[in-house]
């Protein structure tokens, strides 16, 4: 029988196989779960969770980051890389390995927040190498060809708060990018921007991870300009229980 982390054309292993997973969270007397009966993501595609807020986007999210831990898992693999085996990351959860996951999460993850997440005494540059230096990464260039890719270039020496709130959202992109991930994970990108100026960003964004063959997994509410890009929808539903005392999320895909 075929493994489950070789893709279906052998060309493309899958990522992330989760099956069974249940992330539960309380809430004055209210429980809210988000349930995976079934997922696959395979190396380089670009994925989409769309939906409003409190559907269990950033839950997703974080446990696909190895932040938030899961409540039951049946099974939870992670392949970032074709050269090495999957990762058991329910075994390390279980074994509350957290120094092993927070150094896969350093090395394979990059994170993009809704809200940039840049600190505000650092320069541009600096906040875009902060990735590379948890890592021990020397200066290769990498930072300035991103950022010029970026077209943020001319604001390497600034602070963020003298950036516009679209630069920002750039530079965190760059932030993501700059230690080479094989998987960048972003919150709602570009909630805090205008229509045209996040349909921009998003493009870019889309286009450099296409480019470095990166696998991306985004969360936002606006499917129009996501389904224009070509991402992968994952399928979810949300319904309330009787008594109102339980909020589930279910997600496949």
């Amino acid at each position: 029988m075929e493994n489950v982390f070789q893709s279906r054309n052998r060309a493309k292993p899958i990522v992330y196989h989760l099956r069974d997973v249940v992330r539960d969270r309380a809430s004055e007397g209210v429980t809210f779960r988000l349930r995976v009966p079934s997922l696959q993501i395979t190396q380089g595609e670009k994925i989409a969770l769309i939906g409003e807020s409190g559907c269990g986007k950033s839950t997703l999210l974080d446990m696909l980051a190895f932040i938030a831990q899961p409540s039951d898992i049946a099974a939870f693999r992670f392949r970032p890389d074709i050269d090495i085996d999957a990762i058991d990351i329910a075994h390390m959860w279980k074994k509350r390995q957290m120094n092993r996951l927070g150094d896969l999460r350093k090395r394979h993850i990059g994170y993009v927040m809704q809200t940039g997440g840049l600190l505000p005494y650092l320069t541009v540059r600096d906040n875009m190498s902060l990735s590379r230096g948890v890592l021990g990464l020397g200066d290769d260039g990498t930072v300035e060809t991103l950022a010029r890719e970026l077209g943020i270039a001319r604001h390497l020496d600034k602070l963020p708060e003298t950036l516009s709130v679209g630069e920002r959202q750039r530079v965190a992109i760059g932030r993501a990018l700059a230690h080479q991930p094989s998987i960048v994970i972003a919150d709602e990108p570009t909630a805090s921007v205008d229509p045209f100026a996040a349909e921009k960003i998003m493009s870019l964004f889309i286009e450099l991870a296409e480019q470095r063959n990166i696998t991306v997994v985004v969360a936002s509410h606006a499917w129009r300009h996501i389904k224009r890009l070509g991402l992968r929808r994952l399928a979810h539903h949300t319904h309330r229980s009787k008594d109102g005392r339980t909020t589930e999320t279910v997600v496949n895909g």
